[in-house]
């Protein structure tokens, strides 16, 4: 008799082949059949018009101090995720001196948007290297796997002390040496890889540089090395590449030195709307030279999304919004319902942001909306002045009203590049930053939207085979950081798995809640659909909510393989 048997369900089974009808049955954690009839179960799921696929793998969260104090890991739980990968960007809380707390913090703070007051709270610090973070984290209970890459800054910050942090400080020979040495030893320990950023866009809270944004090549390559020398491990990089080119080369040599994969962010810069097509190309021309390189891209717009209780929002920038702005939010909202403030915002005209690229989102969020649902649009048509209808917008709700502005992936006014970039044969879904940008971005919900909007929702382009989105989210994100035990529905793998019902799938609009460590607030989106979400043979999430089960494990790179 096995563990649990899914009966009945529609397989789509990660390899990207066509859909099949049967049963999967689970022992010891698991997969020993899928397809046909299984034998009898000790628990049985009745799965019949219910899609059953491998259990998402997002590779590209900051869950790297939440992962200390939340089991269930939200928001990553509520979209069909079983393993978050953290570290990205190059930020992150390991290797830390004691007196360099603080600071990891406030580069954390800067680039993730995770307030920096939940972080003192919450983070432990029970260790110093990057194996004993490892180790202190797996201690903890989860409801999915998860696992750690290794952060440039922090290494940096490590190494160099106070020098780490100024991206303009050249480490010595030396430094570089022990740079190297400590990304081979905790890739042997169990990292999944080595993350940089050399974007300007990175800031600590104080504003200064990410500290990794001018490594020198030297650095770079040294680090690189490291991880060859052990064999494993992956690299991820963001940058501005605003010499491509070069900075490119400089970055594949990374990848070729050390026989590792990598990969790079690419998304469409409004400033630059087709670079990301060279870049592609780019990433081709090393695989067909034996250089596993990889676009990392987003399923849709990187959005923001505003209310009156979030970080941003087109009136932040007016002075009469601004006198009212430090009240407590039912306060604010009826001062703002007032005629004589709303004359007044009126009046001064002053906002931020382009309102011909601000678009109002909904109970059921539109990520790919007209030109003519713009608020400058639909200003200009109803004959109303836009801070009017931004106001009647946020205040919706009880003040709960969103905006959203897509700041990425938007600059045609459509998503056809982002189907180009998710169709190409080197990308893998990512950018989700599920854990960061707390008040103003909502992404974690990447994994539902790429299979709700490109396989069944799209109604201003072609769509994309849903066997094709599952296996981006699964198989080929698993892959790309070597978790070669998981993506996949097959005899032996683990079994990690959602029962979907497809009809149902949907997105709900973000949320502000305040349950941060320290009261801080977060947006957290959830879906509709998820029948069952299960992990290693157990069932976490029923229904859309935990069931109390946490099976999940730090996912050690060397221990990948099954």
């Amino acid at each position: 008799m096995h563990d649990l048997v899914i009966r009945g369900g529609t397989i789509i089974d990660g390899t990207g082949g066509r859909a099949r009808e049967g049963d999967v049955a689970i022992d010891g954690g698991r997969l020993v059949s899928v397809g046909g009839t299984a034998g009898e179960g000790r628990r049985e799921i009745d799965a019949h018009g219910r899609l059953v696929t491998p259990g998402f793998v997002d590779v590209h969260t900051h869950y790297d101090g939440q992962v200390t104090w939340d089991s269930l890991l939200e928001p990553s739980v509520y979209h069909g995720v079983t393993t978050v990968v953290m570290g990205n960007c190059g930020v992150g809380f390991a290797p830390a001196d004691p007196d360099g707390h603080e600071y990891l913090i406030g580069l954390m703070e800067g680039v993730e948007d995770i307030p920096g007051t939940a972080l003192v709270e919450g983070i432990t610090w029970e260790w110093k290297s990057f194996p004993e973070y490892l180790d202190a984290i797996e201690k903890i209970p989860h409801s999915i796997d998860f696992a750690a890459q290794l952060p440039h800054g922090a290494l940096r910050a490590f190494v160099m002390g106070e020098r780490g942090g100024d991206h303009r400080a050249i480490p010595t020979k030396q430094e570089i040496a022990e740079m190297a040495r400590l990304a081979r030893e905790a890739v042997e320990a169990g990292a999944v890889g080595f993350t940089t950023s050399r974007t300007r866009n990175h800031r600590t809270k104080d504003g200064d540089p990410t500290p990794s944004l001018t490594s020198t090549p030297e650095e770079l390559w040294d680090i690189a090395d490291g991880l060859g020398a052990a064999g494993r491990g992956a690299f991820e990089i963001v940058a501005d590449f605003d010499d491509l080119e070069n900075e490119f080369a400089m970055i594949r040599q990374m990848a070729e030195r050390s026989g590792r994969p990598m990969s790079i962010t690419v998304a469409q810069i409004h400033q630059r709307p087709e670079e990301w097509r060279r870049m592609l190309e780019l990433i081709e021309e090393a695989n067909e030279a034996g250089v596993n390189l990889r676009a990392q891209v987003a399923p849709r717009p990187v959005g923001v999304i505003m209310s009156l209780d979030s970080s941003l929002q087109p009136l932040l920038s007016n002075p009469v919004y601004r006198s009212v702005a430090e009240l407590p939010l039912e306060e604010r909202v009826e001062v703002l319902k007032t005629p004589e403030l709303r004359e007044r915002l009126v009046e001064d005209g002053t906002v931020s942001f382009d309102l011909s690229c601000v678009f109002a989102l909904g109970e059921s969020p539109d990520y790919e909306p007209e030109a003519s649902e713009s608020i400058s649009a639909r200003a200009e048509r109803d004959g109303v002045n836009p801070i009017e209808l931004i106001l009647d917008t946020l205040l919706a709700d009880d003040g709960r009203g969103m905006l959203y502005f897509p700041a990425l992936n938007y600059a045609n006014g459509n998503s056809d590049h982002c189907r180009e970039m998710l169709e190409h044969e080197y990308a893998v879904p990512g950018l989700g930053d599920g854990g960061a940008h707390v008040s103003f971005i909502s992404d974690a919900s990447f994994p539902t939207y790429l299979l709700t909007h490109w396989a069944r929702d799209r109604k201003r382009g072609e769509k994309l085979p849903l066997e094709l989105l599952v296996k981006r989210q699964s198989r080929d994100t698993a892959e790309l950081v070597g978790f070669l035990d998981r993506g996949l529905l097959a005899p032996g793998m683990k079994a990690d798995l959602n029962v979907i019902d497809f009809d149902a799938l949907s997105l709900r609009r973000p949320e502000m809640r305040y349950d941060l460590p320290a009261g801080g607030k977060r947006l957290v989106q959830k879906a509709d659909g998820y029948c069952y979400t299960i992990v290693s043979g157990e069932i976490v999430m029923q229904d859309g909510e935990p069931t109390g089960a946490n099976p999940g494990a730090l996912v050690r790179g060397a221990q990948a393989a099954p």
